[in-house]
């Protein structure tokens, strides 16, 4: 069934109906819009909120992350500003495949609309045009048909007249057959005009129009088809990004899950804890007597308390719940309770040593670098490298200096003092066996060559270490004498195993199919590393 034969006298109802579809769609992409700024705005809303409750940068609140519970918290507010990505993911969806595409389809289906409905306007007007003519003909007949039948009976009673003469008589009768010629034209006018409209209205109401009506019922239905999939479209914008949601609400269960109680409490224990004992009994002070309390032998020696710490007077009772005054800190951190002064010692040995392993690594790569472009002048000039020697140098002796003075304090609060491990020569007290001086010259102290001594201890590493695998592959661009100690001489175009990449310092460890190991420079292969 369709609209152009079934309706096909319901012009007025297919064009309201019509109207309604479009004003339908409109309506759908006003809703649309309304729920992506909602959305919008319940997404900012959220990260506001986060951001509101996050941390600021290096406060208290910060501090406090180091406890479950409160990270846990970061955790929920980090889950909660994704969550509110995927909120804004679902408006930009929305607005992007519904609002947008069905704007640009309803402005299509308006046009086609109003051609379909102008075509049938036009069809309509001429209809009604070959009608008019058809009416002015059909009164044109009747009219010159009544002249005719009025000359007729003048012609007959001029005929019976026994007044008139021939000549009127004759008269009369050319004047009836005149208007009888005439009407007969507008009869066969008429008759003409009559078959031209009647085959013009069947065409309109047969052809033309239920084209029109049908080609109606098709834009509708694509208008309908359209608009069902845009339903569909925006339960799957957010169906889409429901799995990301889940995880945000996994996320925030498990930081939920992650809430360890019992350890947020050792921690609370590891932070504070200040090493005192609990106060004593108070001593009773017998004025009668005139005894000095204050010189009494029996408070020498006595390790310092948190009443000695605090400069209180110990004649008072230490109460728990009074405010402190913060001392001042100080570069020892005397400030501090003694079992928190020792684990910030032990931090700041363990910082320094970490500093001073990495400027020894440097001191390290420089020298074997100058003893490299020593051998080797192509390859660079040594005393390029004098300024970064001295740098180097210069940073050692000042950390070894802060490391002492950081250990001595450690050992007089009564900690063990262990830092972290070095190698054999980099801790060796005789800096210059390890250093290069600015002039390119070993310092005063210096024993055998320093470059020497590293490559010794590279070749000790290899006998001691088992065969590592090797990581790639290298070949040789150029040919490379390896003369100095830990390193190996390669051929142009030979093939090595790579079996330790460049850590910086311009040199590759690399292995022969015999077992034979050593560095090469890195600028000297082409290496290609497994992935």
């Amino acid at each position: 069934m369709d609209w152009g034969t079934e309706l096909w006298d319901q012009y007025d109802v297919i064009e309201k109906h019509t109207q309604s579809g479009l004003d339908l769609v409109e309506k759908y992409i006003k809703f649309v819009k309304e729920r992506t700024e909602i959305e919008q705005t319940y997404a900012k809303q959220l990260r506001n909120l986060t951001k509101k409750y996050s941390p600021k940068r290096g406060s208290k609140e910060e501090h406090e992350c180091r406890f479950s519970n409160h990270q846990s918290f970061l955790d929920i507010l980090n889950e909660m500003n994704d969550y509110a990505g995927q909120r804004e993911l679902i408006a930009e969806n929305m607005m992007m495949n519904i609002c947008i595409e069905l704007t640009k389809y309803l402005q299509e289906l308006k046009l086609e609309r109003k051609t379909h409905l102008s075509d049938g306007k036009k069809a309509q007007q001429s209809l009604e045009s070959t009608y008019k003519q058809l009416d002015n003909s059909k009164k044109r007949f009747e009219r010159e048909w009544r002249e005719a039948e009025k000359a007729a009976q003048y012609a007959e009673k001029t005929d019976q007249d026994i007044n008139a003469t021939k000549a009127d008589v004759e008269k009369a009768k050319q004047q009836a057959h005149m208007r009888t010629h005439i009407a007969e034209e507008c009869k066969n006018d008429y008759a003409a005009q009559l078959q031209k409209y009647n085959k013009e209205q069947s065409q309109f109401y047969f052809t033309d129009m239920p084209l029109i009506f049908n080609k109606l019922q098709d834009m509708d239905e694509r208008r309908m088809r359209k608009l069902a999939q845009a339903y569909i479209l925006y339960a799957d914008t957010e169906r889409h990004v429901m799995p990301i949601i889940g995880k945000c609400l996994e996320g925030i269960t498990r930081a939920g899950t992650n809430v360890n109680e019992k350890n947020d409490s050792l921690v609370l224990i590891e932070q504070h804890k200040s090493g005192f004992e609990r106060p004593g009994d108070l001593e009773f002070e017998d004025y009668s007597q005139g005894i000095n309390r204050a010189s009494s032998d029996s408070s020498l020696g006595t390790p310092k308390g948190p009443l000695d710490l605090l400069g209180k007077n110990k004649s008072k009772p230490f109460w728990l719940f009074s405010k402190k005054s913060k001392p001042a800190a100080t570069e020892d951190f005397g400030h501090l309770p003694p079992e928190q002064r020792r684990k910030r010692l032990q931090q700041k040995i363990d910082d320094i040593s970490k500093e001073l392993q990495k400027e020894l690594d440097q001191s390290e790569a420089l020298g074997k670098m100058k003893d490299v472009y020593e051998k080797n002048p192509q390859m660079g000039d040594p005393a390029s490298l004098a300024p970064q020697i001295t740098q180097t140098t210069h940073n050692i002796e000042r950390l070894r200096g802060e490391l002492s003075k950081y250990e001595s304090w450690l050992a007089g609060a009564g900690g063990r003092g262990d830092t972290l491990r070095y190698s054999t020569h980099s801790l060796n007290n005789n800096t210059g066996n390890n250093v290069y001086s600015p002039d390119g010259a070993q310092s005063d102290e210096s024993t055998p060559d320093a470059s020497q001594a590293i490559y010794a201890e590279f070749d000790d590493d290899f006998e001691e270490e088992e065969l590592s695998t090797p990581i790639g592959q290298c070949t040789a661009l150029y040919n490379f004498p390896g003369s100095s100690e830990g390193t190996i001489s390669m051929q142009e175009g030979e093939v090595l195993s790579v079996v330790e990449e460049d850590k910086g310092d311009g040199w590759t460890r690399v292995r022969r199919n015999n077992g034979d190991e050593g560095y090469i420079p890195t600028s000297y292969a082409n290496i290609t590393l497994n992935k």
